[in-house]
């Protein structure tokens, strides 16, 4: 393997890694119960995961709430007090947080 070969491969390591740190941050992110990260209330949602987002159409809430679609386009406005709800392709919710 020629030196510019070891480098392209070195380089291509490095990048898997680092998305690979962002994902799983991100994702215990989602959990926190932090006040200050948890305003909207996510913390006590997680249960939700795993279950049809429909299940949250009958459901009062005392926040902004935001039920996301699989590929469902949304604002990039963040609100700390609104509570999102995201579903994966099957429509079942993925993950719940704060934003």
């Amino acid at each position: 393997m020629t030196h510019y070969g070891k480098v392209l491969v070195a380089t291509a390591l490095f990048a898997l890694t680092a998305c690979q740190s962002a994902t799983q941050s991100d994702s215990t992110a989602a959990v926190s119960h932090d006040p200050e990260t948890d305003q909207c209330g996510a913390s006590q949602y997680q249960n939700t995961i795993g279950q049809p987002l429909t299940s949250l159409d009958n459901k009062r809430f005392d926040v902004p709430v935001r039920a996301i679609p699989w590929n469902g386009a949304v604002t990039m406005d963040f609100n700390l007090r609104r509570l999102n709800f995201m579903a994966d392709q099957s429509g079942k919710i993925s993950k719940v947080y704060c934003g």
